[in-house]
């Protein structure tokens, strides 16, 4: 299994979440050797290519580059703004920007209110021409009347004295009319002069007033800015804080599981020698003895090959009728009963709700839906934890490399009563944990067998 998964370089998410914290480590440091190893050997093949002469190019075929533009120094030419001793500081920019848009703002407002005093002023002189235009209508009509009645009732030298009268009323008010004109005229010169200095003092003064609204809007948000950066970085290094506390305890694990790896290793090696020393005094020693038969379910003549991995719940019971109910794997040897510690196939979740209430040190044994084996599951102080069993090399023992391989589940699980099954957690197989049923999660397994039923 572990050949398959280094070969693919991918695990199962539901797989992975099996493993103990040891065994996951263990495994990223197998997946990390054969990363190198599959680097250095990529390495060492583009050194090949490299040495090798290079093929011809084909005649009359165009090689498009692109080259960068490059400074004194040989490096790509590349400008930063604010470094050059003409480049002006960002807060220069920024204020000129501020001062530049409240211009142009003050400078709408002005147009807007000089449109509206034009406006204004043009309506006037509009109603005022208006009504001097009535007036000399109206003093026409009076005039022509008084006319039409001196011819009537008056002589001649009368009627003449009084037309020069008549005109030199009319000369009279026409020279009124003109003044009054004038003066009009004169009265709106002066209220677009009044009214141009008016718009240049008040664009002046919104101009000023909209600068300094900006500048606060800005200092607003550059507070709020400062703040939410402060809050943030608060959080954030209280994150770090944490983040750092939880890789100082994953960098713990993973240095210990490299330390019992190594242990490991070098425990290989040591019964390797001693196996091949005792291996040759018995050559020695029994002459002609015939070399020790193996077996194995995996290579047995006629047996069809498994998958890496159970297909469904189907085919786990399957395997387990065929294969492991033969070695009566979870039986008592002497009475043929059950262990109390021996679950059917049952979920992760399952077996945590059954140890959810029980003492530090209670375990149980689960047959495993995700590969052709078995999860111990172990109540600790903090939370349950999970350890792979893997039997595809015809022997028990857990996930991972250079593992203690047992003959029997029964003399893995009674070894671990005795002896931690790692280093780092210290976990010492205490007290077993039955069954909650009736039937027993185990049924399925053993339908066709008497067998207690043992519970706690």
């Amino acid at each position: 299994m572990l050949q398959q998964i280094l070969q693919d370089m991918y695990i199962d998410p539901d797989l992975l979440a099996e493993l103990s914290e040891e065994q996951k480590q263990i495994l990223f440091c197998k997946m990390r050797e054969e990363q190198v190893r599959r680097y250095n050997e990529y390495e060492e093949k583009v050194d090949t290519e490299k040495r090798k002469p290079p093929r011809p190019r084909k005649p009359g075929r165009r090689v498009e580059r692109i080259q960068f533009l490059e400074g004194k120094d040989g490096n790509e030419w590349v400008w930063v703004m604010g470094e050059h001793k003409n480049d002006k500081p960002i807060e220069q920019i920024i204020e000129e920007e501020a001062q530049l848009k409240a211009a142009k703002l003050a400078e709408v407002e002005a147009e807007e209110l000089r449109n509206q005093e034009e406006t204004e002023i043009a309506k006037k002189a509009a109603q005022e021409q208006a009504r001097l235009e009535r007036e000399k209508q109206a003093q026409e009509e009076e005039l022509r009347r008084q006319e039409e009645e001196a011819r009537l009732y008056q002589t001649l030298k009368e009627a003449k004295m009084a037309e020069q009268k008549l005109q030199e009323e009319r000369r009279k008010r026409e020279e009124e009319e003109k003044r009054k004109l004038k003066e009009i005229e004169q009265t709106q010169v002066l209220r677009r002069r009044k009214t141009r200095e008016s718009v240049k003092q008040l664009k002046e003064r919104r101009s000023s007033d909209i600068y300094m609204s900006f500048k606060k809007a800005r200092q607003n948000f550059e507070k709020t800015a400062q703040e939410t950066m402060t809050k943030v970085e608060v959080e954030w290094k209280e994150r770090e804080k944490k983040a750092k506390e939880f890789d100082e305890e994953k960098r713990a694990i993973a240095r210990r599981a490299r330390e019992e790896h190594r242990k490991s290793l070098s425990m290989k090696h040591s019964g390797k020698v001693i196996g091949a020393v005792t291996a040759m005094m018995r050559r020695h020693t029994v002459v002609g003895a015939p070399p020790p038969m193996t077996s194995s379910n995996n290579n047995s003549p006629g047996s069809k090959p498994r998958p890496p991995r159970p297909d469904d719940r189907d085919a786990v019971i399957d395997w387990f009728k065929d294969v492991e109910k033969q070695k009566n794997v979870g039986k008592d040897p002497k009475t043929r009963n059950v262990e109390p510690w021996f679950h059917g196939v049952i979920t992760r979740v399952e077996a945590e709700s059954l140890l959810e209430n029980k003492r530090v040190g209670t375990y149980l044994v689960r047959v495993s839906e995700k590969v052709w084996g078995y999860t111990i599951s172990f109540k600790d102080e903090d939370r349950c934890k999970h350890f792979l069993i893997d039997t595809s090399d015809d022997s028990y023992q857990f996930f991972g490399t250079n593992q203690i391989a047992h003959k029997s589940l029964l003399d893995l699980v009674g070894y671990h009563q005795k002896k931690p099954i790692s280093g780092v957690g210290q976990e010492v197989l205490l007290f077993p944990c039955g069954q909650m049923r009736d039937p027993p999660d185990y049924y399925e397994l053993f339908q066709n067998d008497k067998v207690e039923v043992t519970a706690l």
